[in-house]
């Protein structure tokens, strides 16, 4: 008897990674900005990042990212101009953040939807 794969020809798992980066500071406050990348062999129509602050930074301008804040823990998802991303393809999106500390951030995680 013969065994079938039933997987065969369905495309593979899709996959994101993000990074952080802070492109200006002043006293006070800075600028972030995260890169999303589909990192995988199939393209994804949407994503979700996650980061935690470290020192009591507060977001005060998001823009590109439907982005929410509690306290430390940070949530960007994405638009509807943005979400739709072939494998290799990259969005990005920032914010104004005022802070009194640092502008470090815990690790960055990436969900694609």
């Amino acid at each position: 008897m013969a065994v079938v794969d039933q997987w065969a020809g369905l495309s593979p798992a899709a996959g994101c990674t993000a990074s952080y980066r802070v492109p200006g500071q002043w006293q006070g406050g800075f600028q972030g900005e995260v890169t999303v990348r589909d990192s995988g062999t199939a393209p994804v129509s949407g994503w979700s990042v996650r980061f935690a602050f470290a020192d009591g930074q507060r977001i005060s301008q998001p823009w590109n990212a439907r982005l929410t804040q509690s306290g430390a823990e940070v949530t960007a998802g994405s638009t509807g101009w943005n979400g739709a991303l072939t494998p290799g393809a990259r969005a990005a999106f920032g914010f104004l953040a005022s802070t009194s500390g640092g502008t470090t951030t815990g690790p960055v995680s990436c969900t694609a939807t």
